[in-house]
């Protein structure tokens, strides 16, 4: 059963439209699709099917409910391998000016699909990588938010200083209450969306670390029931584990599939 605030998100026409500012979708660009579809099929017990962008794109399934996308992107692209959160704003073009006024960097886009929608990717001031997405979302997106991420995570420099830039950009106090809202708990930015976290700000990365994985990043997160058999698949088809640990949200680890794009699985 829907919850009320899923129920407030559904379009007449079987068409969803989320919050603005709150992420409405997350995307692996990858080299192919056969690789991380075998990857991930077996890490975190996905189906895929097709969509209407064509061959290079596929949708990824849990338990029939649309979790992510994965588009055979990067190399055309040149961007790297990895996961790409996206927030909903009301105008592409405008959520493109707004970036490029605070001195981050407009990468691709806006970019138009057949999904009635445009898309931006990006890079804010200290590089980190994301998306905004101007439309509608396909039908079962309501179901997103309990079958997918459980949150996005952005590891940068200052969490301060990040949550003015994507506050800005993404208009997150442009409704008031009622829309998305911004907390500083336990050292942490903390964004939520109907009540429910959606996305959380740490402090703590280096801008010019040689090591990726303390720059700064978006990461996202997915729910498993297993999160020890989660790290063993992804050891024995290539990947490898980052960090593992125990933290207030659960038992966690940081996984990379066998191209290097990061993720994360979060216990129950």
């Amino acid at each position: 059963m829907m919850t009320e605030a899923q129920q407030a998100i559904t379009a007449r026409d079987g068409r969803s439209e989320p919050a603005r500012g709150a992420p409405c979708w997350v995307n692996l660009a990858a080299r192919n699709l056969e690789a991380p579809e075998k990857f991930y099929g077996a890490v975190l017990g996905w189906q895929f099917r097709a969509t209407s962008l064509g061959e290079r794109f596929a949708i990824a399934l849990s338990g029939g409910r649309p979790v992510a996308g994965i588009g055979a992107i990067a190399t055309d692209l040149q961007v790297a391998v990895a996961w790409t959160p996206y927030f909903a704003v009301d105008q592409a073009d405008e959520a493109a000016a707004r970036i490029s006024e605070r001195s981050a960097t407009v990468a691709l886009g806006p970019m138009a699909f057949a999904v009635s929608g445009r898309a931006v990717l990006a890079a804010d001031r200290d590089g980190a990588v994301f998306g905004v997405w101007d439309g509608r979302m396909p039908g079962g997106w309501e179901t997103w938010r309990d079958e997918g991420p459980v949150v996005v995570r952005l590891r940068t420099r200052d969490a301060f200083e990040s949550a003015i830039f994507y506050g800005g950009v993404l208009e997150w106090d442009k409704d008031g209450p009622e829309g998305v809202t911004v907390a500083y708990e336990y050292d942490e930015v903390v964004v939520r969306s109907h009540g429910g976290v959606v996305a959380r700000l740490s402090s703590g990365a280096i801008g010019a670390a040689p090591d990726p994985d303390l720059r700064p990043h978006w990461s996202v997160q997915f729910r498993v029931k297993d999160v020890e058999a989660c790290a063993e698949t992804a050891l024995a088809l290539g990947g490898s584990v980052v960090s593992r640990g125990i933290t207030r949200e659960g038992t966690y680890a940081d996984l990379r599939d066998p191209d290097g794009a990061r993720f994360t699985v979060l216990g129950h």
